[in-house]
């Protein structure tokens, strides 16, 4: 018996001591931007594409633009997106630009603390830092909004948030995303998107036991989303075989309306009324043409992408920079 307290005793020690040198585990890795000037509406169109308006805008209740979004019910507790707004007191007022690089880039808080994965902070890292700077010049132009977005509502042991530290190291991967030369401008611009700030991997890749992507499955379809939803495959070989093409998939990224007339709903619906509906053509064709391209093919003869794809397409986005909350 005094074997087994004493063994509790120390077992307890080790744990606190474990938990205490996790918590003062350094993650951050320091920016240095400074006072670079961005560009407001290469920022808005920035921000559609890479889903910001979508999550932290609550449409269906009225919410203002990137004054918080819906919940997020997932299998580990209810998430809330937070307030982006430039409100000094519940939104990113009193926050620097560097401050603002490593949350987007590094999925970090100001106080160094790590953001939760339903950020998809992981798909932003490729984020230049003009990216960076134009992004949050454009969040700078929507109107404060002066409302405390709910806390999350998580499940045990997922509340302790320095356990993320840990999810980190064996769950986080970085973005990759090679130019490959023989392709299409079109193509390499698509990869940029789906690997990168639309992020498409986030809801057409299944989650292990601890949420990480499983990435052997890369864009195989997730059958598990946040309120029930699911995500079909998006495989090039899959597509076809549902008869997608350049042209519908670029169609239906604006409209929601597939091949066989149905349309598409969900959280989908949501990603194309606040993000790829936004988009230039160019950029949903760029989309469509890089899934729709067999492993190993070079892509030919397809649109080449705008290239300065901040002024086109941009009917409806004038107001706030284009974070208005319509949506289109």
């Amino acid at each position: 018996m005094r074997f087994f307290v004493v063994a509790l005793i120390l077992g307890g020690i080790l744990a606190s001591v474990g938990i205490f040198t996790i918590s003062r585990w350094p993650i951050e890795e320091p920016v240095t931007l400074g006072m670079m000037e961005g560009d407001a509406l290469r920022g808005a169109y920035l921000a559609r594409s890479a889903g910001c308006v979508a999550c932290h805008t609550d449409v269906q209740e009225g919410g203002a633009a990137l004054a918080g979004g819906a919940p997020l019910d997932t299998p580990f507790g209810r998430f809330i997106p937070p307030n982006l707004t430039p409100d000094p007191v519940h939104g990113i007022g009193d926050w620097t630009l560097d401050q603002f690089a490593v949350a987007v880039r590094q999925g970090i808080r100001p106080d160094g603390k790590a953001y939760y994965p339903a950020f998809t902070y992981e798909f932003y890292n490729q984020f230049t830092d003009q990216d960076i700077a134009d992004l949050w010049t454009a969040f700078r132009t929507v109107p404060p909004v002066s409302v405390a977005a709910a806390l999350h509502d998580l499940n045990f042991p997922f509340n302790l948030r320095w356990g993320l530290k840990l999810w980190r190291a064996r769950y986080m991967t970085q973005s990759e995303m090679t130019p490959v030369m023989a392709q299409s401008d079109a193509w390499n611009r698509g990869q940029q998107l789906v690997n990168g700030a639309s992020h498409c991997a986030a809801c057409h890749t299944q989650r292990g036991l601890f949420g990480g992507l499983d990435t052997s499955g890369s864009l195989a379809g997730n059958a598990n989303l946040p309120g029930g939803n699911t995500a079909p495959s998006i495989r090039t070989e899959d597509l076809m075989a549902r008869g997608w093409t350049v042209a519908n998939m670029a169609y239906a990224l604006r409209t929601g309306i597939m091949p066989d007339g149905d349309v598409l709903g969900g959280s989908m619906a949501e990603a194309i009324a606040q993000g790829t509906g936004m988009l230039t053509e160019s950029d949903r064709e760029a989309i469509a043409t890089y899934l729709l391209t067999p492993p190993g093919q070079i892509s030919v003869g397809l649109p080449t992408p705008a290239a300065n794809p901040t002024m086109d397409g941009m009917a409806g986005m004038e107001g706030m920079a284009g974070m208005e909350s319509g949506g289109n």
